[in-house]
């Protein structure tokens, strides 16, 4: 017979930080057998989007950037925060045309996944955008220093092989379209 998984009862919280980019608290939370884990650290971030964007060409679009954490210049896909009352696709949409001025195209929602669910709260909305255009330029917001890159299809999957892509919210669409190209 398979066990039955309760969920934990959260007993207490507390909040350690609160800042625009970084709340962290400890739940003091009760499990269903009735022992108690004092300290369970949750992140509490905004739902997150990130855009495979997809020229009529065929050419994926691509930033590139700097991130402090790894201290390297990786190549992303365009991502970031689905702002408070904003539904997803349209923070897609606005992320995509801020940092590299390609709009338009077919959207499609392929997958919501989470970073890490046992610490972290959020949601990534992971849309593929097909036949954008570029249609401006850049609208960086300050702390924002990004070339756009385009790749074509073998590139990106070469660089899956290669184990490049360094950002799983990201590489998780990727081998999403790959595994499903051709096949729907």
């Amino acid at each position: 017979m398979a066990k039955k998984i309760e969920k934990w009862k959260t007993l207490d919280t507390r909040y350690i930080i609160r800042r625009p980019w970084l709340t962290a608290r400890v739940d003091r939370v009760q499990l269903p057998d009735g022992r108690i884990n004092p300290e369970h650290y949750v992140l509490e971030y905004p739902d997150w989007v990130n855009v495979t964007a997809i020229t009529a060409e065929g050419k994926f679009v691509f930033v590139r950037q700097y991130r402090h954490a790894f201290d390297g210049v990786f190549d992303e896909l365009c991502a970031g925060v689905s702002e408070k009352g904003e539904q997803p696709v349209e923070a897609a949409r606005r992320e995509l045309l801020e940092e590299t001025g390609y709009a338009g195209g077919e959207w499609t929602l392929t997958m919501t996944i989470g970073q890490n669910p046992s610490t972290c709260n959020n949601l990534t909305y992971c849309f593929l955008a097909q036949g954008v255009e570029k249609v401006g330029s850049q609208h960086l917001d300050a702390s924002e220093d990004i070339e756009v890159v385009l790749k074509s299809e073998r590139e990106v999957y070469d660089m899956l092989v290669a184990d490049e892509m360094k950002q799983a919210l990201m590489a998780a669409p990727l081998w999403r379209y790959f595994a499903l190209k051709d096949k729907t």
